[in-house]
């Protein structure tokens, strides 16, 4: 007799809110409290990102992992503070490199204060981030987060080193995606199991978990890039294009086209030409580059997903699911 596989259940995003608002009203009451300083730049330039909402998902995701091994102390969320400060820090830092004018439908800070306080209140984020993390007096917490900021940081340089740089592959793209956006991912999902005491095998599927999400998140966001509703994004459409950042659409586009339209591809990522996006779509198109993006962030999220196998079913890994699949099915 075969046996049926059981479906395993996924909530959807304002099911998965739902489950999370109690933690997340105190994990939003912390990042409030210790925000603070007496230095009245740093407080109205933090005051500015952090309220710039977003959906908080990397918090999020300590929160949940958390939940999916046992009830949330005071200790998770403190951890995910720290994990929306490190990479509101890098928000920051980032669109100072990108020279980004819009974030989230709102003016950047480094467009209304300028690049240095940008720069410095990021370097305040990121020191505010350690401080909490001291607090916790737990080395392997420590280890974690500063191997993370670390990669971190290696992410944003390899990116620099492929700013218009047409011959940028999949795999260098995806060695940035690994640095850049997964790696978050991955240490705040372990984090929610190591502040719940969970055993290592536990805590290694929540940190896989965390590393494909976070690959199925920024494909899928990089697809957006080219296909969705500029207001509804809160970015101006064609930034990627702009900055001479070729992505999973476009190097598929490069590889697959004809020798003429290869080399104008090429060309337009070298100028970071944003006027070309009609053309650079087109071919995007012709090759099939948006449909292979999406199947390759689908499979990322089949990845996430999988990971979860064998922990026990709860409400919390239904949200974990959730995720994974919201996280190629959003169109902003």
């Amino acid at each position: 007799m075969s046996v049926v596989e059981p479906l395993r259940t996924a909530l959807a995003l304002p099911g998965i809110q739902s489950l999370a608002q109690a933690d997340m009203a105190a994990v939003d009451a912390l990042i409030r409290a210790r925000l603070a300083s007496d230095v009245v730049l740093i407080n109205q330039i933090a005051d500015h990102i952090i309220s710039a909402g977003g959906k908080r998902l990397r918090p999020m995701l300590v929160v949940l992992a958390g939940q999916a091994c046992g009830p949330t102390t005071p200790d998770h969320h403190q951890l995910a503070a720290i994990i929306e400060f490190i990479h509101t820090s890098t928000l920051l830092h980032d669109d100072v490199v990108d020279e980004s004018d819009l974030r989230r439908g709102r003016s950047t800070a480094n467009a209304l204060w300028g690049n240095a306080p940008s720069v410095l209140v990021g370097d305040f984020l990121y020191s505010r981030s350690f401080q909490l993390m001291v607090e916790l007096d737990r080395m392997d917490v420590m280890r974690l987060l500063a191997d993370t900021t670390n990669r971190i940081a290696e992410g944003e340089v390899l990116q620099l080193l492929h700013v218009h740089n047409p011959d940028t592959d999949e795999a260098a793209y995806l060695r940035v995606i690994e640095r850049k956006t997964a790696v978050l991912f991955a240490a705040g999902t372990r984090l929610g199991a190591m502040a719940s005491g969970v055993d290592e095998g536990i805590q290694r599927r929540l940190y896989d978990y965390g590393m494909a999400l976070g690959y199925a998140f920024q494909i899928a966001d990089d697809v957006l890039d080219y296909t969705a509703d500029a207001e509804a994004l809160g970015k101006n459409l064609g930034d990627d294009l702009a900055e001479g950042k070729a992505t999973l659409p476009l190097i598929h586009a490069i590889r697959h086209s004809d020798t003429a339209t290869a080399e104008r591809l090429r060309a337009i990522v070298q100028e970071g030409d944003a006027g070309a996006m009609p053309e650079v779509l087109a071919a995007i198109r012709a090759t099939g580059g948006l449909d292979y993006s999406r199947e390759r962030a689908r499979h990322y999220a089949a990845m996430a997903e999988q990971a979860l196998d064998g922990l026990p079913e709860s409400d919390a890994l239904a949200a974990l699911r959730g995720l994974a699949r919201y996280a190629v099915e959003r169109g902003h």
